[in-house]
């Protein structure tokens, strides 16, 4: 059994919702565009591809000590999908660390939704047992490091497959 379910999150103009594979067909459109491919590489996925692919997420990890937690971004005034965010959470020597990522199709980016988005995870995270939540950026992605900033992760000296890591440490939050 996951340690951690994916819950419904609601920031000011967001509701985070966990996955379904529903979700594939809008998420396809919203995930279209080649350009959020650049820093990630691939291509974009057919509904069909995401829908196996969400099949797999919301099955859970094989390993019952990691939680696989992924959420849709519903932006709440247009009632579209816009995104997603996701959190690994794994235990570590201190107790559990997420990894997190989002992503904000092409035409939702630019209006902070990534960051409010990302914020709503930290701040979700920081209500479970977590202690450290990371990120990996590659070093050209402004956007992105915008975001983890925002988020309160800060840039380290380490590297993960040529994409810098950022920490945050959290307390709990009761």
């Amino acid at each position: 059994m996951n340690t951690l379910q994916a819950q419904a999150i609601d920031t000011r103009r967001l509701d985070l919702l966990p996955l379904h594979v529903e979700h594939a067909d809008e998420m396809a459109a919203v995930l279209s565009d080649p350009a959020l491919h650049t820093f990630t590489g691939g291509t974009p996925d057919t509904p069909q591809t995401l829908r196996s692919r969400y099949q797999r997420m919301t099955a859970g990890s094989p390993d019952p000590v990691i939680s696989w937690l992924n959420w849709v971004i519903r932006l709440r005034y247009a009632s579209c999908l816009t995104g997603t965010v996701q959190a690994t959470v794994s235990p570590s020597g201190q107790g559990l660390i997420a990894e997190i990522a989002w992503v904000v199709g092409m035409p939702w980016q630019r209006r902070g939704i990534a960051t409010e988005a990302a914020r709503g995870l930290v701040v979700w995270l920081g209500r479970q047992p977590v202690h450290t939540v990371i990120a990996h950026i590659h070093p050209d992605h402004r956007a992105s490091a915008a975001v983890a900033t925002a988020a309160g992760l800060v840039p380290t000296d380490e590297w993960h497959e040529g994409e810098t890591r950022w920490r945050r440490s959290i307390r709990q939050q009761l």
